[in-house]
């Protein structure tokens, strides 16, 4: 079984009520080889939301409690984030998922790369909040 983030799948779960459909990650799912994961929403947000960042650190960071995921209009989220992480990693654990493909750059998906805090667009290097829940416990990330 293969985490993957439901956006890409097709469902309509991102911040902004859309969804980023990804024909491999459709096939997994036709296949019943993938376990679709919304971590915002698990976390307890709406869709449609408003645009969130992780401010001052990485996904890391915030696990670790040295930085802040916040809502444009700067409403902290943090707590959100990070049960919807937790909740991911839990079903991950449960099915004996070793592999994750989630949505790039996304504050709770992002491997690699996500958008630094600002709300400007800019990317820097580091993890969402979920991937590094899962990456910390041995589950192989990847985006898309």
């Amino acid at each position: 079984m293969i985490v993957v983030s439901a956006c890409l799948a097709g469902v309509h779960c991102r911040y902004d009520g859309g969804a980023k459909p990804n024909e491999e990650i459709m096939a997994l799912v036709e296949k019943g080889e993938a376990l679709l994961v919304c971590p915002e929403q698990m976390g307890g947000l709406m869709t449609p939301r408003l645009p969130s960042e992780i401010q001052n650190g990485t996904g890391e960071d915030v696990l670790e409690g040295k930085a802040h995921v916040v809502a444009k209009d700067g409403r902290d989220v943090t707590a959100q984030f990070v049960l919807g992480a937790e909740k991911v990693a839990n079903l991950a654990f449960a099915c004996g998922a070793k592999r994750a493909i989630l949505k790039a750059k996304s504050p709770s998906c992002g491997c690699g790369l996500v958008y630094d805090g600002t709300f400007s667009g800019t990317l820097r290097e580091g993890n969402g909040v979920a991937a590094a829940l899962l990456l910390q416990n041995g589950v192989e990330v990847e985006t898309r």
